[in-house]
């Protein structure tokens, strides 16, 4: 394994910047750059955190970005062989790699995963979830986009749909946002699994058929089930009510505000932008998006996201056992004295994670895909960037 350093120092930098700790500081082209010390973080403690890593012991992790004060304080990156690592998978039919070897399902064809076309955007898989629920925030503040009490068969002809009751026909779009849709949808296997629905849902071709087909299990809004269909349903429901393509509305509403130019979102075969898990994007730029909510919505004066769907955003809906809450797709992890980290979680390893009472922003990266293995999870993250703290309140 070979460990690639990126230099995140430039002489004398260091003593203009420790003077500015209370101003805003907006990433332009790039973020600027200042040592851990600057920004009262623990450079030994991330050292020690990179070992670890460089040693194997949370697997594939692909990079990590770390950023404090609105600046970037640390950053590494390490390449694998992942033709080689998961080679033998590539070429074998199986519920990751479901109809075809070279297309984008297959997760273990490097030419796709975990970077797109083995270039710099990685794949953020259900990152891509919260990234939805941001730009139907964008949409929202711009009175683009219907409340979210209106109900999911709106948008449907109800005459093709199955499976309808009363608790169909009371879902919403909240209730979409919220993984408290209420289907009978099963995604707490692994994604090896093909009787999991995620994985069952992208090998079928009409995705918002199979999804909105699905018989009800809960009354909407009583009972968190992770569902990645419900996300799915959010492209189709999008596009209905707006007239706009998601991907189009976040490029040109979310994505060029914030500088954001170079990305990849797969679509389903039918056509749809996949909202479940198909953005791309560089970690310094999904940094952007998680320091737009660390900024309550604010982008260098310019209100992106209004200040009100943050707080929704990150507010609890459901709590789900072991410190874990759920809002608009947004993960949101308990730490000391009750504060609350907000993250996004994606398949093999994508955790941005904002840890707000010490302006911290970071992104990791991995691909670890094969269950049983080592993997970085959101827990040892927020645990050994606390530990890197010197500030600690």
């Amino acid at each position: 394994m070979k460990k690639l350093i990126l230099l995140f120092a430039l002489p004398g930098f260091f003593a203009v910047l420790s003077n500015v700790h209370a101003q805003v500081r907006w990433p332009a082209k790039e973020w600027t750059i200042s040592a851990p010390a600057a920004e009262k973080m623990i450079n030994d403690s991330l050292k020690a955190f990179e070992a670890d890593i460089n040693s194997g012991k949370y697997g594939y992790v692909d990079g990590m970005f770390i950023t404090r004060n609105g600046k970037l304080i640390y950053q590494r990156s390490w390449k694998h062989d992942y033709e080689k690592i998961y080679g033998d998978n590539a070429g074998t039919t199986s519920p990751l790699n479901p109809y075809d070897p070279g297309g984008p399902y297959n997760y273990f064809n490097p030419w796709w995963h975990p970077f797109y076309r083995r270039g710099e955007l990685h794949s953020l898989q259900s990152v891509t979830k919260t990234i939805t629920s941001v730009v139907i925030g964008v949409a929202t503040t711009r009175n683009e986009f219907p409340d979210l009490s209106k109900t999911v068969l709106s948008f449907f002809d109800t005459s093709q749909v199955k499976n309808i009751d009363d608790r169909k026909r009371r879902m919403t779009i909240k209730h979409l946002l919220t993984m408290t849709a209420g289907f009978n949808w099963n995604e707490n296997l692994p994604y090896s699994d093909p009787a999991n629905d995620g994985i069952a849902m992208e090998a079928s071709f009409d995705w918002i058929k199979y999804v909105i087909d699905k018989p009800m299990a809960f009354e909407p809004g009583q009972t968190f089930a992770y569902n990645s269909g419900a996300s799915q349903l959010l492209s189709y429901i999008f596009r209905r009510s707006t007239g706009k393509d998601i991907e189009e509305y976040a490029a040109q509403y979310l994505f060029a505000p914030l500088g954001i130019s170079d990305y990849f979102w797969k679509r389903t075969p039918t056509g749809l932008a996949d909202t479940e898990g198909g953005l791309y994007l560089r970690p310094a730029d999904l940094a952007r998006i998680f320091y737009l909510f660390l900024q309550n919505g604010n982008w260098d004066g310019r209100q992106i996201v209004s200040t009100g769907w943050v707080q929704s955003s990150i507010s609890p809906v459901m709590s789900l056992g072991g410190g874990t809450k759920y809002g608009y797709k947004w993960w949101l992890y308990e730490y000391e004295n009750s504060r609350l980290a907000w993250f996004g979680s994606g398949f093999g390893g994508q955790f941005p994670i904002v840890i707000p009472e010490y302006n911290i922003v970071a992104v990791f990266t991995a691909w670890n895909v094969l269950p049983g293995r080592p993997g970085l999870g959101r827990n040892i993250i927020v645990s050994r960037l606390l530990n890197a703290i010197a500030d600690k309140k």
